[in-house]
């Protein structure tokens, strides 16, 4: 990083910060904030490497894997309220019209998902906080076999936590005093099995299950109609037309199919 890009992480909590603090690692991140450590140079560090030439796959991944399309990508956000809390987001995506974290990663291939979303929940909570987004997904590349997607919701408890802690830690560095020992702050806990329930006795599951099934070969036409039209539709077309169809590009850069009128 230029001495400019380590001035300005200097002036706010980003999301890789976010998991220091809620691992307790407080004093270690106090140092790099007040200037008396430098960050780890990561330059030489080939998985750190690897991740960040993957990104743009990863993201490119996500969005065949889900149909949604990544925007936003690389952009600055800050807390509306506490400017110190701020992010570099990898992407958005927009979930039923609202804004929604894509966080990409790259894993070695031994790595478990479980483990990967303790690690990585704190960064994708952060970044939810400073975007107002309700949802996040950790996009993951588990060596070269496989890929994961995991779904994060927004936790109010959680988030309020660590806007709580965010804030304490920030008020020792803007006094310059070392902070005490901090215990890690876990991550929500996730519910118990959930029920298995068998539905044929309901008339209600019968009949939409049926209508389900009629429609089913179609409907997977009428995708995969769709997804051959989206692609004919080049980088720099606001709208297509013809045959009955039309396609128009959002601000959010995504590709709205529609019949013509």
């Amino acid at each position: 990083m230029t001495p400019e890009q380590l001035a300005e992480r200097r002036t706010r909590i980003g999301g890789s910060d976010a998991g220091k603090i809620t691992s307790g690692l407080w004093f270690e991140l106090w140092c790099e904030k007040t200037g008396r450590e430098q960050p780890e140079d990561l330059s030489e560090v080939l998985p750190v490497q690897i991740g960040i030439c993957t990104e743009p796959l990863n993201l490119t991944w996500f969005e065949r894997t889900t149909g949604h399309q990544v925007f936003g990508r690389g952009e600055v956000y800050r807390h509306p309220e506490h400017q110190y809390i701020g992010t570099t987001i990898d992407g958005l995506v927009l979930i039923e019209g609202k804004p929604a974290i894509v966080q990409a990663k790259h894993v070695n291939a031994f790595a478990k998902i479980e483990e990967v979303e303790r690690r990585y929940y704190a960064q994708v909570a952060h970044e939810m906080l400073c975007t107002g987004a309700m949802l996040g997904f950790l996009s993951v590349f588990i060596g070269t076999q496989r890929y994961e997607i995991v779904e994060i919701p927004r936790d109010e408890a959680y988030t309020e936590t660590l806007l709580s802690l965010e804030a304490a830690f920030w008020d020792y560095v803007i006094r310059d005093e070392p902070p005490p020992q901090q215990e890690p702050l876990a991550i929500p806990e996730k519910p118990d099995a959930l029920r298995v329930v068998e539905m044929t006795g309901s008339n209600l599951w019968a009949d939409q299950a049926a209508a389900w099934l009629q429609n089913l070969g179609p409907s997977r036409l009428c995708e995969r109609a769709a997804k051959g039209l989206r692609e004919l539709v080049a980088p720099d077309v606001a709208h297509a037309f013809g045959h009955g169809v039309e396609i128009k590009r959002g601000r959010d850069g995504r590709l709205y199919l529609r019949e013509a009128k």
